[in-house]
């Protein structure tokens, strides 16, 4: 996974004012910026005002040389909306697109409407001197361009609109007006010129992402923003189409997630090789019922060692790790990603994968769910933004699991068959062993390869279906386990399933759902095989 670099032209979304504001993007391996236009002083004496005043004389032919869209009735200031090439307001050097009209001959026109405006401008006589701030945040339906002014054009707009540029009764003369010479800089003035301009920068290390709105389970259209560790946020970035939203949001992520491996690598230095982290990242646990108004919140995911972690901000150094707000035992969890009730169509939950948005109702109300169940009838649902960063997750999980039970060995519980108290050994080698706990005679054994079907009661009973060895025939006698204390399940199935990674010959029936090989692509059959057969276990038995 390579860190990417990219710039681009986006949307900031006001949530409050309800406009969006163009910005641009600029992403490097470590930080994402928010980049403004403004107009800066390059040189002379006047590099600290905000304000610039130009005096224009108006032409005989394109007059004041300039359009302007805006005006009180929508709530923003008068701006320059057009600039024609070679014309009075071009030629002065010190007027941008983008200039808010703050003055006209020493009248304040902040509050002015558009249509009090042109007339101002329109009667203001050969000489017309004007006071302007470049306008950093306009609201994106003024539709100003973004780059310098462009060739000089015809740009009439027929009656004054604030939203339609309004440059004909500007350009033409005043009433008793003598050509006058055309504007020009002064040698000894100030230089000017409109520039992208760094207004916030958001490192990426433990960043996190949400495409969701505060509070609902509803996807923002075509937008995200982006939250740095410390809480600062980019705001919401909105984009022009879906493939430019999915574009950016999979930069980024693949840019966190390149930090995210840096430092494991880092804090896998300091640890032995029993106790490295194997995958952590951002995730949203669902808390609450499972009724319309459920909430999610950010929580921080870590498998270390024998341990899978919740945390509540990421660990940063040694002593956090024992700071997690949960902390539970990788032989005793179970992971488990959420169907997803779509269509049939294959192709729409392959869409789904590579992160484009449908409108359609999940399960869980979001797509991308898996859950984590931990004992005594919990578990956790997580969500997270991308099926990607599910598919890591899935991988993460079995290979921290298989790891930690290679580390096990074997594992034996008391447990209660037909009336007695007997021992069960999962036996990473051996397969099942269930014996006598007082005589320890061997009551019966089992390979991993001839367990055929599994389900519990989700308390505390399991029931294992094998195969006869001799006559390859199920057999009919169910074996019930009543596990005393800790699941026998739980390491079953953590046991079960690393059997499985070793490349067995262990077949089941599998679900057909498309959307789960969908996410699991790179995924072989064993590991569908192993999701059917665990399904339905409970980790607290």
């Amino acid at each position: 996974m390579l860190a990417q670099t990219k710039t681009g032209i986006a949307l900031l979304y006001d949530e409050v004012s309800e406009n969006a504001y163009d910005i641009r993007l600029k992403l490097t391996k470590e930080v994402l910026a928010i980049q403004k236009q403004d107009v800066v002083c390059v040189s002379g004496s006047d590099r600290s005002a905000n304000h610039r005043t130009v005096t224009l004389h108006r032409q005989p032919v394109g007059g004041l040389g300039l359009s302007i869209k805006g005006g009180a009735e929508h709530k923003v200031p008068v701006v320059i909306s057009k600039m024609f090439k070679n014309q009075a307001a071009d030629q002065t050097g010190m007027l941008f697109i983008g200039d808010a009209i703050i003055q006209v001959n020493g009248i304040n026109v902040e509050s002015a409407t558009h249509e009090e405006v042109v007339h101002l401008l329109r009667n203001a006589g050969d000489e017309v001197t004007i006071t302007v701030q470049y306008l950093r945040e306009a609201p994106s339906f003024l539709k100003l361009p973004l780059g310098s002014p462009g060739p000089s054009s015809d740009h009439s707009s027929g009656a004054s609109s604030p939203l339609f540029d309004s440059g004909l009764h500007l350009n033409g003369n005043s009433a008793n007006t003598a050509p006058s010479s055309p504007s020009s800089p002064i040698a000894n003035e100030p230089k000017y010129e409109k520039r992208w301009l760094d207004t916030l920068s958001v490192p990426l290390s433990m960043a996190r992402i949400s495409r969701y709105k505060t509070g609902t389970d509803k996807l923002r259209s075509n937008a995200f923003e982006v939250l740095a560790l410390d809480g600062v946020s980019t705001g919401i970035l909105q984009f022009y189409t879906a493939q430019e939203s999915a574009d950016w949001l999979r930069a980024i992520s693949t840019n966190i997630s390149d930090l995210t491996l840096q430092n494991m690598k880092m804090a896998n230095k300091c640890s032995s090789p029993s106790d490295q982290v194997v995958h952590m990242g951002w995730v949203r646990e669902r808390l609450g019922g499972t009724d319309s108004s459920q909430l999610y919140k950010f929580k921080f995911l870590a498998l270390k060692g024998s341990s899978f972690y919740i945390f509540s901000t990421p660990p940063v150094s040694t002593l956090d790790w024992v700071r997690a707000e949960k902390m539970y035992n990788l032989c005793e969890v179970l992971f488990k990603i959420h169907k997803l009730w779509l269509a049939d169509d294959c192709w729409l939950q392959a869409n789904l994968y590579f992160g484009i948005h449908q409108d359609f109702n999940f399960e869980d109300h979001r797509p991308y769910c898996f859950s984590v169940m931990v004992g005594h009838g919990k578990s956790h649902c997580f969500n997270v933004e991308l099926g990607s960063e599910l598919a890591v997750w899935e991988k993460s999980f079995q290979r921290a699991i298989f790891m930690e039970v290679q580390r096990t060995g074997s594992k034996t519980y008391m447990c209660t068959w037909q009336g007695d108290t007997l021992c069960f050994t999962v036996d990473f080698a051996l397969g099942f062993t269930c014996f006598d706990s007082k005589t320890k005679n061997v009551l019966w054994r089992y390979k991993f390869s001839q367990l055929k079907g599994s389900s519990d009661d989700g308390k505390t009973k399991v029931k294992l279906l094998f195969q006869n060895p001799d006559t390859k025939q199920i057999e009919t006698k169910m074996k019930v386990l009543i596990v005393l204390g800790i699941s026998a399940a739980i390491a079953f199935t953590a046991v079960f399933f690393s059997f499985l990674q070793t490349g067995k010959d262990v077949v089941f029936e599998i679900e057909d759902n498309c959307i789960t090989e969908a996410i699991q692509k790179a995924s072989n059959l064993v590991d569908y095989a192993t999701q059917y057969a665990l399904k339905s276990l409970d980790l607290t038995l």
